[in-house]
């Protein structure tokens, strides 16, 4: 298990390290309050853990391939640090893993995802203190950018390092993530009314369809708990029952021939 004369796993100091500092950086960016945010953040947290304690501590993933890996690429060393990056050795790819496409698009993900976490955090907060709907920012090309980001943090650690047991967490995580973020969508229109409707049809759960009409009307609504069910547009005309305007079309009258 050892490569270069340095070892590659068994480093469980290593695991604690770079542990922590992911999960406190995925808190600080996400400070979780209710019941269902620190269900969200333990579930990645969770992730993290059994990605780096193969990565640096008890491969499991190597172990139950190694007699696979060694049939398939002779003259492999399967418990050195560079074989544990299995997309390099999948490939074919010769030289540093760490300088291979596959980790560049990690390293990527991995900083593109924080971003947005951070990114999200702010409106969020924001919106909150003024008990209202984050819709600014990055609010208003992504509708849940807090999961987006953990999915994409999560996708860019299996770039660099893909393990058997991440691989299973992975679906099952982003499946936890949408049925939380339907959830949310659901007690926002029980408070908001049909604002969340007109949010929904402007911003994707992942990528915002463009529609600048919407955009338009979106962003002229005056959002209020408190008046859920009236809203004005950019006239000053009352828009009852929600969004009624947008679903129901006008059918022409015929006059008598």
């Amino acid at each position: 298990m050892t490569h270069d004369t340095v070892p590659a796993y068994g480093l469980w100091g290593l695991v604690i390290i770079d542990t922590a500092v992911f999960v406190i950086f995925a808190f600080s960016f996400t400070k979780p309050k209710a019941s269902r945010d620190w269900r969200s953040f333990g579930a990645f947290s969770a992730f993290i853990v059994a990605l780096f304690t193969e990565m640096y501590g008890f491969p499991l993933t190597i172990y139950l391939l190694s007699g696979w890996l060694t049939r398939t690429y002779p003259g492999i060393d399967p418990f050195s640090h560079d074989a544990g990056h299995l997309w390099s050795t999948l490939l074919g790819l010769h030289g540093d893993p760490h300088w291979s496409v596959p980790h560049m698009l990690s390293i990527a993900a991995i900083f593109g995802g924080f971003i947005m976490l951070s990114a999200a955090w702010k409106v969020l907060y924001d919106a909150q203190r003024r008990h209202a709907l984050a819709m600014t920012g990055v609010y208003e090309y992504v509708r849940h950018p807090q999961y987006v980001g953990f999915i994409v943090i999560m996708l860019g650690f299996l770039l660099q390092w893909p393990t058997i047991l991440t691989l299973l967490m992975f679906p099952v995580l982003v499946v936890m993530y949408v049925r939380l973020a339907r959830i949310e969508e659901r007690e926002a229109l029980r408070e908001f009314g049909e604002v969340p409707r007109l949010y929904a049809a402007r911003a994707g759960f992942c990528a915002a369809p463009w529609r600048t009409r919407q955009r338009a009307r979106l962003s002229a609504l005056a959002i209020s708990p408190a008046k859920p069910r009236f809203l004005r547009d950019r006239a000053g005309s009352g828009i009852r029952g929600g969004h009624r305007r947008r679903i129901c079309r006008r059918v022409p009258r015929r006059h008598p021939a």
